[in-house]
């Protein structure tokens, strides 16, 4: 019997998007055993109880799967569960759906993503092949607005002090040299499977930074837990991107700051823990309020500052 899956996604706001992406699933998987569990982490409107309703007793717009065998053959789906939860940020939220949650294989997916074909087949033979220390893997993401162009094929490691990394394949063409499985240093945070073995052992998700850096987080812990990270080409996933920070937002701008010198504290030991939280609070976050200041953006540069201000004083300890 294949292993139960359990996806988990967090709506917050966002009910079109978590329904197109619950639509994707049940009209494309054919993976046959999983669940899907959404956390409404404090939507502003009942937006739980829409999703809740949409979804009773398995129903589908019109009744029937559209592309079935046979048309007019009712289609049985898996459950839809609805957390509600507080907006207690991204880790929270999956950390909330774990809860709920009965898979051997947690699928951490973004609600504003889509799939075109089936991945958890793909995805759970990736963690399941060569060796019992395969712990997690993310598919290969494409942008959904431009479907031949890519946003990840993998993770190259952060650097020890700067904490910069690349995604491979970022805005490339599809190509065959993107279609090789590799591990990688972290997983993506917008869809990532990890197992529960795995999960047991490296923990869940730290709370402590509400956006940004949580997937890395977790990554270095699973990795230190002793288990691989794989990025997995034979399973695509389509990210419309952006929906819960907006780019150029002060927001961001303070979540993104925070979390940076967050990780640093965090995951980095001895001498380079140092070096890394002097190098942002010295160099790259006064440089990088200076050039917002430059072009007049006096909120930008406040939120940057602050955000790494909050970064160096935050309790870690209990995270």
């Amino acid at each position: 019997m294949k292993a139960l899956v359990s996806i988990i996604t967090v709506n917050y706001n966002g009910l079109r998007d978590t329904c197109e992406m619950i639509d994707s699933f049940r009209s494309r998987e054919t993976y046959p055993r999983y669940e899907i569990i959404v956390v409404d982490n404090g939507s502003r409107l009942p937006e739980a109880e829409e999703i809740q309703e949409r979804y009773r007793d398995n129903p589908v717009p019109g009744g029937f799967l559209s592309g079935s065998p046979a048309a007019d053959t009712p289609v049985s789906f898996p459950p839809v569960k609805v957390v509600r939860n507080i907006n207690n940020g991204f880790a929270g939220g999956n950390n909330a759906g774990l809860k709920a949650a009965a898979g051997d294989y947690l699928f951490f997916i973004n609600n504003d993503t889509l799939i075109k074909e089936p991945v958890l087949d793909a995805l759970v033979r990736r963690i399941e092949s060569d060796s019992p220390r395969n712990g997690g893997v993310s598919p290969m993401l494409k942008f959904a607005a431009r479907p031949d162009t890519l946003q990840y094929a993998g993770f190259t490691p952060l650097s020890p002090v700067t904490l910069r990394n690349a995604a491979i394949g970022f805005m490339q063409q599809d190509s065959p040299r993107f279609r090789i499985p590799r591990e990688t240093a972290s997983l993506h945070g917008a869809a990532m499977m990890v197992s529960r073995r795995a999960l047991q052992d490296a923990g869940t998700m730290s709370e402590v930074y509400f956006l940004f850096y949580e997937e890395l987080d977790w990554s270095a812990q699973l990795r230190k837990a002793g288990y691989r990270l794989w990025y997995e080409p034979a399973a695509v996933v389509y990210h419309k991107e952006g929906m819960t920070a907006r780019r150029g937002s002060p927001t961001r701008e303070f979540y993104l700051s925070r979390a940076r010198m967050l990780f640093a504290r965090r995951n980095l030991r001895g001498i380079g823990k140092y070096l890394s939280c002097a190098y942002l609070c010295i160099f790259a976050a006064p440089k990088k309020a200076a050039v917002y200041l430059l072009h007049g953006q006096v909120a930008l540069a406040k939120a940057t500052i602050c955000g790494t201000c909050e970064g160096i004083y935050k309790n870690i300890r209990t995270a």
